[in-house]
């Protein structure tokens, strides 16, 4: 590769996309690799073979309180507007989720007012003042037995734990509401990119500065570039050859079942705490708006093995992760970004916000250097 590459960035999803087009708008010119045979990483969306717009990799709905982040994307692509709902099947009921205050009176078969519940929660939660857990977290906020059916199975499901062994961030990141609220986010901007996430991260690539190389291993050709500064978004433990031993991910696995109907459920996303093997069913239609005579259902199982998705939260692990993130600070040139660079769960509005406060750094650095 010509030295005539300023900015080398790993990866070709949100994280990486983000920085080359930065970067690109600065000045400098940027080589995009991507181990996959696509651009966008796991927001990855194409039609499959009935001609249904599916999210490969788990669905993923665009929202964020920041008006930079918002701002910044929306030049990339038209939005539909649309606010998320989720429901929990339990005991053969479907409830509201996030818990809210119509899931407390179905639950408990009350007609409680906002205040009545705050009241009537309160009675039903032990006194945690400092949770250490994911379990103690949840239950010094909702008690027992909302517990018990809502997270106890699914958090053993999806992170192959018991909750007690899981830092308190797993379960302190899912809200519970006294009001009626059904948005499972309650941020400011809330929106699916109208023609689909694979074409926003095309519209974000197109650059006359920047170029992209598909299936390519950048670990396993790192000789061949020849570069000024790097950006790396994959797993940071395989980055540095596991020298300090590999960093758990939690992975899944998504099964596919297109079905003759325009539509088989009435809400995007069903989750399923306690029955079955996978932990939700997404029909994605609902939120892309997408016309078509047949749907398509995507479940998602868990797995302890496969692609890397989800760092898994324990105090254990971020001590491993702490050597690593050490160990980067001394390789010249060279920065981190996003959920599996950084090993922490993030949001996509978060990975786009942290990878422009990097440009910034970066360019800052570069004022200095030249001044």
């Amino acid at each position: 590769m010509a030295s005539s590459i300023h900015t080398l960035i790993v990866g070709a999803g949100i994280a990486g996309a983000t920085l080359a087009r930065l970067q690109a708008e600065a000045g400098r010119s940027v080589l995009v690799l991507d181990r996959r045979p696509q651009v966008g990483g796991n927001c990855y969306d194409e039609q499959d073979a009935a001609g249904v717009l599916v999210h490969r990799y788990g669905p993923h709905y665009f929202s964020t309180n920041s008006d930079r982040v918002w701002n910044f994307i929306s030049r990339f692509t038209a939005w539909r507007k649309y606010l998320y709902q989720v429901k929990a099947l339990v005991d053969g009921q479907l409830f509201d989720f996030p818990i809210n205050l119509n899931t407390i009176n179905q639950f408990y078969g009350k007609q409680f007012t906002s205040v009545e519940a705050q009241a009537f929660i309160k009675t039903q939660c032990p006194t945690i003042p400092n949770p250490t857990n994911a379990e103690d977290q949840v239950l010094r906020q909702i008690g027992r037995a909302l517990y018990d059916k809502f997270f106890l199975n699914y958090t053993l499901k999806h992170w192959g734990l018991h909750p007690r062994l899981l830092d308190p961030e797993v379960t302190a990141r899912i809200p519970l509401r006294f009001d009626q609220d059904q948005r499972y986010s309650t941020r400011r901007y809330q929106a699916m990119p109208k023609a689909g996430y694979t074409n926003l991260f095309h519209h974000l690539l197109d650059h006359p500065k920047i170029q992209v190389e598909l299936n390519c291993d950048f670990l396993q050709n790192r000789t061949a570039f020849h570069y000024h500064q790097l950006i790396y978004s994959g797993c940071v433990d395989a980055f540095f050859a596991y020298r300090f031993g590999p960093l758990p991910y939690r992975s899944v696995r998504f099964a596919f079942e297109t079905l003759p109907l325009p539509y088989f459920q009435d809400f995007p996303q069903i989750n399923y705490p306690n029955d079955f093997d996978y932990t939700r069913c997404v029909e994605i239609k609902h939120a892309t708006g997408q016309s078509h005579p047949v749907t398509t259902l995507m479940r998602e199982y868990p797995m302890a093995e496969g692609e890397p998705f989800y760092p898994i939260p324990r105090s254990d692990n971020q001590a491993i992760y702490l050597q690593y993130q050490q160990l980067a600070t001394t390789v010249p040139n060279t920065f981190f970004v996003g959920r599996l660079a950084t090993y922490r769960y993030l949001n996509m509005d978060q990975v786009v916000l942290a990878s422009m406060n990097l440009h910034d750094r970066l360019e800052a650095n570069q004022t200095v250097a030249s001044g």
